[in-house]
């Protein structure tokens, strides 16, 4: 009996092991100055991506024109082309699948650690006069944030779409094309009234991290910022001051008006473990690094937190200058989205089922295809969401992550600043192009309005070097090439791999892809600097594969 007491015993403390070691890297974070720490007082920064069109679908991840660019115009496509019945299966379904579990393991595996789910409060509560709370969508949540606890990832809640639309446009799922959250005051009691089952269900939950309370609210172009925008930090605070009765652990994010992006409303911090957020998409042709001047100068007069809640929809030059930036700001962020149909520039992509293009004429006032090949499509859509069916980009991902194998732009360079990642002989002409605070030369190519691809080059002189920093998986060797022109020859080159020299001589006419050689990359960081002995140099990229 001696004996089973103790077997027993044991094996009580090597589940609770068990259970300690699945959920050790979970704590409560929090706020502490302008970083967010764990309860162990550990920085944590918070690298994720943002599940999008789960929750809340959107018409262009659809490829959906005017008449499908929202959940309800969606929702209404697919009842149109295959009945109310399947339709309702369909998005059972199609719920059911688009993020799943595999997602959050696959998510985690890649070294994100946290995610940013896009919510629609009409999946949690009906619109109308009485409305009534919803089952499917907590149920959704709670699935989610469990297989999060599990992979050890952080949930950012995103109310994206609050009760009756805080933007008044399509990404809300606005209902009359006005920001009738702030129109109507029983909106914004309905809005503390979700929010706060939200925050009773989790509010003793490490998993989650923090509540961001409305996403881009009050957009300036269509007149709905200066109309409603004196409303927005008094309906802030007032769900700030409700959440606190309840839950004094969780962080919380706010947003500026005008898609996130005017603070000029935040004079001093809102809470004492509030972090404030901001989205950054560089959509100019040429590309341009848009300057986070503005929100580094908010955080030091706020003294919190500052996070990038969504970035991407670009293409992967982009992505690495973006994220590199962010992290030498100290600044986390959210890459939007996860996975969407028929593209490459996020981490998965969705195959577009067979004459998807029929549907989505249909939604841009075409013909109404026939009700059998909708039900087709629609079918094959929900096996083509599954993780398994998607397409892997690694190239994106190792561009969010600044890590090989990868081409590097050459215009993306460190960001630690002059005689750190680069110096030039005269630092009084700024650049005229994508980084135009720096005076490291960065020079057209071409222009294509419609591609995503770089366009830019850097131009060195005699003396001047740039450098490189970027991260590895595993120590192994790779091949390193270079893009290169040069209007005189011989030029001569100093390069260093890890402060290894390398002695190279660059002799040939016009534009040439050149192989330097082969060479160890170890695991972790690594660095590569280029430095012009003579002559002058345009380099476009380096390819280390």
């Amino acid at each position: 009996m001696r004996n089973l007491t103790f077997m027993f015993i044991a094996v009580i403390l090597l589940a609770a092991c068990s259970k300690s070691s699945e959920n050790a890297g979970l704590t409560f974070l929090k706020t502490q100055g302008q970083d967010i720490v764990n309860e162990s007082g550990e920085k944590i920064y918070l690298r994720g991506v943002g599940l999008g069109n789960w929750l809340l679908p959107e018409g262009y991840m659809w490829k959906f024109g005017e008449n499908g660019d929202r959940p309800r115009k969606i929702e209404k496509i697919v009842s149109d082309l295959i009945g109310n019945e399947k339709a309702s299966d369909f998005w059972y379904n199609f719920r059911k699948n688009y993020i799943t579990e595999a997602d959050i393991q696959r998510i985690a595996a890649l070294g994100f650690n946290s995610v940013r789910p896009a919510l629609n409060s009409r999946l949690f509560v009906t619109e109308g006069e009485n409305p009534v709370f919803i089952d499917e969508g907590f149920l959704l949540l709670d699935s989610l944030v469990q297989w999060c606890k599990k992979h050890q990832i952080y949930v950012i809640i995103d109310m994206h779409g609050a009760p009756g639309g805080q933007t008044g446009q399509n990404i809300d799922d606005s209902p009359n094309n006005e920001p009738e959250l702030f129109m109507y005051p029983k909106n914004q009691d309905l809005l503390l009234e979700l929010w706060m089952k939200i925050v009773n269900k989790y509010k003793d939950e490490p998993a989650v991290a923090a509540y961001n309370l409305i996403n881009e609210p009050l957009p300036e172009r269509t007149g709905a910022a200066e109309k409603y925008k004196h409303l927005l930090v008094p309906l802030y605070e007032r769900l700030i001051s409700e959440i606190r009765k309840v839950d004094a652990k969780h962080m919380i994010t706010v947003e500026g008006y005008n898609w996130s992006n005017n603070w000029s409303l935040f004079e001093q911090p809102l809470d004492s473990n509030i972090f404030y957020q901001f989205h950054y998409y560089c959509w100019n042709r040429p590309d341009n690094l848009n300057s986070i001047d503005y929100f580094l100068k908010k955080r030091e007069q706020l003294n919190t937190p500052v996070w990038v809640g969504e970035t991407g929809e670009q293409g992967v030059g982009i992505y690495w200058a973006t994220t590199q930036y962010f992290e030498t700001n100290n600044i986390g962020f959210s890459f939007w989205p996860w996975k969407k149909m028929d593209t490459q520039n996020t981490p998965y992509s969705i195959n577009k089922p067979e004459n998807w293009d029929l549907i989505a004429e249909y939604s841009k006032g075409g013909e109404k295809p026939d009700s059998i090949i909708a039900v087709k499509a629609f079918d094959d859509l929900l096996e083509n969401i599954k993780l398994a069916n998607c397409e892997y980009y690694q190239d994106v991902v190792n561009a969010i992550f600044a890590r090989i194998p990868a081409k590097i732009e050459a215009e993306n360079y460190g960001h630690l600043g002059f005689n750190k990642s680069y110096f030039v002989n005269d630092t009084s002409v700024k650049s005229n192009y994508y980084r135009t605070n720096e005076p490291v030369q960065v020079n057209l190519i071409e222009s294509d309005e419609k591609s995503r691809t770089s366009q830019q080059y850097i131009y060195l002189q005699q003396d001047e070097w740039i450098a490189y920093n970027f991260n590895n998986l595993e120590a192994k060797k790779y091949d390193l090439k270079l893009k290169l022109s040069a209007d005189k020859l011989p030029v001569d080159i100093s390069i260093s791999i890890n402060d290894k020299p390398i002695d190279y001589q660059y002799n040939k006419e016009g534009w040439n892809e050149v192989l330097i050689g082969e060479y160890d990359f170890k695991q972790g960081g690594n660095n590569i600097k280029f430095k012009l002995k003579n002559n002058q140099l345009k380099i476009d990229w380096l390819l280390i594969e």
